[in-house]
């Protein structure tokens, strides 16, 4: 019994959706609204609990593995999809969703379910599992919006890419497999050798990974897919998908291919360059605020790649800051987009004119988040990007940094053209004053609060330091 409770953030979660399944049954459409306040209430729990102290070791023969890093990567998912229940609550209690919302919140779930155990996989196998659980519901989620096209489309399209690139890495895994005779990363660890077919077999992993965490070449689904599914998902897909596929590429780079690091830090190097740079020139042509978002979270995984260059405990550790700095300022940016499309169905850049003087609260949460994606101090995108860059630098990586310098510079303009848009554009049709409900404002200011404390706070960064090599 011990050692199942080193599961225990699963098997809370997976207690939660069956608890969600059976009232999905019992309560009727009236109904709903309370069942997804009782889920909201439940994921708190969740979260709260991720944080008490707990043992580490493993399971299943190595297949399942709990250190203090994954328990920490964890909770920083957690966070994140509180904060996206709460600002999603006004468009799950919409009429057009109320009926289907509790479905909606299960296979949210069942999506982080997945994710928890990609984060604790001990072997390829638990690993490919866990993978397919994250990704054919959030494929449902996509979709959600059947009676939508670009919805339908964006659910087809993350079916069908999302098959090739987990061909692409079982690919890989294969080579591996065939080159060393196992799958468990303890072993790998020991036995892989600096090979030709080890270093395909690396790269053909590193692409299929680097798909879901939008890395050029394989972005091209991004903006689409954001565009066509439902704000709440676009939100998902950019800060909880992403951060475990970080979180998952981060760890196993560091835990099973350190002897062929001096390959993977060459793809590295090459992706981090081409991702900043074609991220940051593609959002300067986006009128669409998720395709805007979307080209800017390109751009921010070309910036995450800098940690993991560094291949050291001061990367892992930046990775993990900038991962939860990017959740608050995304689901900050993200936030309000939600808000202002579920109260007047806008979501072009230029309908946010004259933002300011009808709800300046709005305004400057969407600046507060964009400056804070752009890197602007004192907020906490600033103290992300430095440590990045400075993880970089301490390896020697200082024409990486350079250019990622440019690149931030770069990206300065046009997020300064939404706050231009906000607050100096005029507009006789601006989006008139409108209130949010109380879960919303919960989850804004839990996002406002995230992107000004982390920055001010330095013992986080610390207290992450401290935690990040026990992977």
């Amino acid at each position: 019994m011990t050692n199942i409770l080193l599961m225990r953030q699963e098997i809370i979660l997976i207690s939660i959706i069956m608890i969600l399944l059976v009232a999905t049954i019992y309560k009727s459409k009236k109904d709903k609204g309370g069942v997804n306040s009782f889920a909201l209430v439940l994921v708190a729990i969740l979260t709260i609990v991720g944080f008490l102290p707990s043992d580490t070791g493993s399971l299943f023969g190595g297949m399942y593995q709990l250190t203090e890093t994954t328990i920490l990567m964890k909770n920083v998912l957690n966070i994140g999809v509180f904060i996206i229940m709460l600002q999603s609550s006004s468009w799950l209690n919409s009429e057009e969703q109320k009926e289907n919302s509790t479905e909606f919140l299960i296979i949210l779930l069942s999506t982080l379910l997945g994710m928890n155990y990609m984060i604790s996989a001990g072997d390829f196998l638990m690993l490919f599992l866990g993978i397919e659980l994250a990704t054919i519901p959030t494929a449902i989620l996509a979709a959600y919006e059947v009676k939508k096209l670009k919805s339908v489309e964006a659910g087809i399209k993350l079916v069908l890419l999302g098959a090739l690139s987990t061909g692409i890495s079982l690919m890989g895994v294969s080579l591996l497999y065939a080159a060393n005779g196992s799958i468990y990363f303890d072993i790998l660890s020991e036995t892989i050798v600096n090979t030709n077919l080890n270093v395909l077999g690396m790269l053909f992993f590193f692409g299929g990974l680097a798909f879901k965490i939008s890395l050029v070449p394989f972005h091209m689904w991004t903006a689409d897919v954001y565009e066509g599914a439902p704000i709440p998902v676009a939100s998902y897909l950019s800060v909880i998908s992403k951060g475990a596929a970080v979180f998952v590429l981060v760890m196993i780079l560091f835990k099973v291919f350190p002897v062929l690091q001096e390959a993977w830090t060459m793809a590295v190097y090459i992706v981090a360059i081409i991702t900043m740079t074609v991220g940051n020139i593609f959002a300067f042509r986006q009128k669409n605020i998720k395709r805007f978002l979307a080209f800017s979270s390109i751009a921010q995984a070309g910036f995450i790649l800098l940690g993991i260059i560094a291949g050291s405990a001061m990367g892992m550790a930046t990775v993990v800051y900038f991962v939860l700095v990017y959740i608050f300022s995304n689901l900050g940016a993200f936030g309000v987009a939600t808000a202002i499309y579920q109260a007047t169905g806008k979501e072009e850049i230029a309908e946010y004119g004259g933002l300011y003087k009808t709800n300046p609260k709005l305004s400057l949460l969407m600046m507060l988040s964009v400056f804070s994606l752009a890197g602007i101090p004192p907020l906490a995108g600033f103290f992300g990007k430095f440590f990045l860059f400075a993880a970089a630098a301490s390896q020697g990586y200082y024409w990486l940094v350079i250019i990622a310098v440019l690149n931030t510079i770069v990206s300065l303009y046009y997020y300064l053209l939404i706050v231009k848009v906000m607050f100096i554009t005029p507009n006789e049709n601006a989006i008139p004053h409108f209130k949010s409900d109380n879960y919303m404002k919960l989850g804004l200011a839990l996002a406002a609060a995230g992107i000004i404390v982390i920055g001010l706070v330095g013992g986080v960064y610390d207290w992450i330091f401290t935690l990040s090599w026990g992977v």
